[in-house]
């Protein structure tokens, strides 16, 4: 008897130009998840209505994102690449749950409290954020779904909604367990806090190569002389550089950090050519996909299409087990 294998959803939000923040904490890994189970991964642009973007702006930042993971190697024979709104039962979904989620559950989101506290002006979709989040997860039966630490108290109330669900009705959804890459680290942005759009410290990871390189040579350092050895530890430059590298090559770089006689300008430029290098076939893989547009329209429509079987099948059951229709 052949093993089924788990099922495994990914959501990103086309929020803006995604960086090498991004690839290495999310999209590198959904990508390498494509070979590991049954995977979907959609764009979600419901949950950028948040902050209510222009809709010339959110209609490129969906396209952008399409454009950029299938350029970093996702593979929709492999994945069911869509978007979230092509799925219009998701909205419905999201309803249902929403009549069986208490106040309580929600008022303690610790994402929620964070976005106010940093200005956000909150509004009604901000706070029930995580009900159409769980509406995504369980629409699909999802088995796993990654998520990053910050993400992880999201994942758990998706839980609570589906067991809530269940005791309620009938056993009808899968109760989704979170997947945590411990081996992730947080991607330091260009000043050495966390790589955010808030902190204005990201590398775009298509950066045109001449604004790419004054990024990466802008990079702060302590004051040390090019004589003087180097603690690669406590340096930023570093630290980007083992993203890129190889594992001789940052024992290589380490070496000369400590002996003294290297500049932090010789290591910029070094993790200038790093990334370059990383990046050269998504670079010329994305320039092709641009000469058609309409290639990735196709994926993203077929995806839905798949998509919506399985979101059909779901919302039928939930109907007749809420006694609707």
């Amino acid at each position: 008897m052949t093993k089924m294998k788990k099922r495994i959803l990914t959501g990103i939000q086309p929020s803006g130009i995604l960086h090498i923040g991004n690839y290495f904490g999310a999209m590198k890994n959904a990508i390498e998840l494509q070979e590991e189970g049954e995977t979907l991964l959609f764009i979600a642009d419901l949950h950028s209505l948040t902050v209510t973007p222009k809709p010339e702006d959110l209609r490129e930042r969906v396209k952008r994102v399409a454009l950029d993971f299938l350029a970093c190697g996702l593979d929709p024979e492999k994945t069911l690449f869509f978007r979230q709104s092509d799925i219009q039962e998701v909205c419905e979904l999201t309803w249902i749950l929403n009549c069986l989620t208490g106040l309580g559950l929600l008022e303690r989101a610790h994402s929620y409290k964070d976005k106010i506290a940093k200005g956000f002006v909150p509004n009604n979709g901000l706070f029930s954020y995580p009900v159409l989040m769980a509406a995504d997860i369980l629409m699909y039966q999802s088995n796993l779904v990654p998520v990053g630490k910050d993400q992880k108290q999201h994942l758990e109330m998706a839980r609570d909604i589906a067991i809530r669900f269940n005791q309620t009705y009938e056993e009808l959804f899968v109760i989704p367990e979170p997947l945590i890459s411990e081996s992730v680290a947080v991607i330091p942005g260009t000043d050495g806090q966390k790589m955010s759009k808030s902190y204005n410290n990201t590398i775009e990871i298509f950066a045109e190569e001449k604004a790419a390189r004054k990024k990466f040579m802008s990079i702060p350092t302590d004051s040390k002389g090019l004589e003087e050895p180097k603690d690669p530890d406590h340096c930023n430059v570093f630290q980007l550089y083992k993203l890129f590298a190889t594992k001789a090559q940052q024992e290589e770089m380490a070496a000369k950090y400590r002996a003294g006689n290297y500049g932090y300008g010789h290591a910029k430029q070094a993790l200038f050519e790093a990334y370059m290098d990383y990046f050269a076939p998504m670079r010329k893989r994305r320039a092709e996909l641009e000469k058609d547009p309409e290639f990735i329209q196709e994926v993203l429509k077929k995806g839905a299409e798949n998509a919506r079987g399985i979101a059909e099948e779901t919302m039928r059951r939930v109907r007749s087990a809420v006694g609707l229709r």
